[in-house]
């Protein structure tokens, strides 16, 4: 069974209505992207902070994952597939993808803010005095601005073993997640989706210029039809 490697960004859980990373005035919701999303804004405001990662996570019950999320998981039944997310919705696994890995962390869970290693599940509001089992206030377990990236070196691992690498919803311009279609081994298949894309098709390079859901479904067949 191939190896499929899918890296996904905020344009394929757009089209289930969880609003994109930021608008073009580089604002989030209306904030400042420094204000809610570092280590700096949380020590300055975490009141703020809390309640802006409440109101996302709110706003993620109300959504449902859309076709491209369903026919990602339905590949499973061809390939070893395998998703490395910059979303941290879990519309993927709601979808019924197995092995997905959450690159900036999840919106569901809840770290301790001394022990980063230390996550819980967490789906209701978070507020300040609500303490990890250290003792520590924990925090959204979100990969903010200036932070590592703790699951790179394990991503780059997963995209050199691709035999197939897809890419939807994403512009590959935001690092160091950018940087791991370096890391695909020479003439590996690539595929891209995106209805605005940034890059022209090669000899290995597929441009689906579509929204992931007709994307999807046109790559799908593709890779069934080719691949199997």
């Amino acid at each position: 069974m191939k190896n499929l490697v899918v890296l996904t960004g905020a344009g394929i859980s757009a089209e289930s209505g969880v609003k994109t990373f930021r608008d073009d005035n580089g604002l989030w919701e209306g904030h400042d992207v420094m204000e809610v999303a570092t280590p700096e804004g949380f020590s300055k405001n975490p009141e703020l902070v809390l309640d802006f990662y409440n109101q996302r996570r709110r706003q993620l019950k109300t959504v449902e994952p859309n076709d491209a999320h369903l026919l990602l998981a339905e590949l499973e039944n061809n390939f070893n597939v395998q998703i490395i997310t910059q979303n941290v919705d879990d519309l993927h696994e709601r979808a019924g993808s197995t092995q997905v890995m959450h690159l900036h962390g999840e919106l569901m869970k809840v770290r301790s803010t001394t022990d980063e290693n230390l996550i819980l599940d967490w789906k209701k509001d978070l507020y300040l005095g609500d303490l990890a089992p250290d003792g520590s206030q924990l925090r959204p377990f979100v990969v903010w601005f200036g932070e590592a990236v703790p699951k790179m070196e394990e991503a780059m691992e997963l995209v050199s073993k691709a035999d197939l690498l897809v890419i939807i919803g994403t512009s590959m311009q935001v690092y160091p997640a950018a940087g791991l279609i370096d890391f695909t081994q020479p003439n590996t298949p690539l595929f891209f989706i995106d209805p605005k894309p940034n890059i022209q098709e090669q000899k290995n390079l597929k441009v689906y210029a579509e929204k992931a859901s007709t994307g999807m479904e046109k790559l799908k067949n593709h890779l069934v039809n080719t691949y199997l």
